[in-house]
């Protein structure tokens, strides 16, 4: 609750300096089936429930289901900005608690083939976003391709999700291991779910950060662990968040732990959007990455 308290008195007193950054924020994974969106949705809502303004982008290709997670059959998407048939502001709808997001579908396929005037109007919609909310978290597809790629190195800060499983964490490394050797230096946060245990998550995580710290020569923070809860997929049968259909089952405390300690190190370094940083810097390199 104290945490709660402080980071809305830190957000007020940023928006009564003037100062409103709009943190971009990938979460990607090393293989599907992690369960990487539900966990975007969920801590998106956690965000949401502390105050902050959210918006989710859905740019998982071909496998977009953020809206399906909350029974929501959005009439507009992605595909219809990139037409030019709708505005920004026509293609976001609100979720639970006010969580504003964006269908994906398969615009985000158009993106590499985009004109330059499409890419002018594109950008032009999407950066009045900035200052609009505080956070955009960036759902990704699972995996190296080019799209997903584009949006971890242009992003501020990119978590990843892994479970305990063997592959899943071999994959998430894998991920590390490439934006690091293209000589990006990302700001990477793990978190590790479906963990038996406290234990079993701190186990897994540690896998993954002491091997890029020693390979890599890579710091690597973790946010922490969601537990495997069974009341998860049923939530997701009823196409409600657990956050919302179970807010004290073992996984909602988990995403407030999780969104507490997000908190604690981000409002650490808050400081007012440098230059190239924000929607506008977000956009001019990802666009540089994608072509």
């Amino acid at each position: 609750m104290n945490d709660q308290a402080q980071g809305l008195r830190d957000l007020v007193q940023t928006r009564e300096a003037g100062v409103r950054e709009t943190r971009v924020i990938t979460v990607t994974s090393g293989k599907g089936g992690v369960g990487k969106s539900n966990f975007t949705l969920n801590f998106a809502i956690g965000l949401q429930k502390r105050g902050y303004k959210v918006l989710v982008f859905d740019a998982d290709i071909g496998l977009a289901n953020i809206d399906v997670l909350m029974g929501v059959t959005p009439k507009y998407n992605l595909y219809h900005l990139l037409k030019r048939e709708k505005t920004i502001s026509e293609i976001i709808y609100n979720g639970y608690h006010g969580l504003q997001f964006i269908a994906g579908g398969s615009g985000f396929n158009d993106l590499i083939r985009l004109s330059d005037d499409e890419v002018q109007y594109f950008s032009k919609e999407v950066e009045q976003l900035n200052g609009q909310v505080d956070y955009i978290l960036f759902d990704t597809g699972a995996g190296l391709t080019k799209e997903t790629m584009a949006f971890i190195l242009a992003a501020q800060e990119t978590i990843v999700v892994t479970t305990p499983e063997p592959t899943s964490i071999t994959d998430a490394y894998a991920i590390i291991k490439m934006v690091t050797n293209m000589n990006h230096r990302i700001d990477f946060k793990l978190v590790v779910n479906r963990s038996g245990d406290e234990r079993e998550g701190k186990q897994t995580a540690e896998k993954i950060t002491l091997v890029s710290q020693k390979f890599l020569n890579l710091p690597i923070s973790t946010l922490g662990y969601v537990t495997d809860d069974a009341l998860v997929s049923k939530s997701v049968k009823r196409q409600i968040p657990f956050t919302i259909a179970y807010p004290n089952c073992s996984a909602s405390r988990s995403i407030d732990a999780l969104v507490s300690r997000y908190l604690q190190e981000e409002l650490r370094s808050r400081k007012a959007v440098a230059e190239g940083q924000g929607v506008k810097g977000f956009l001019s390199r990802m666009f540089r990455l994608v072509k």
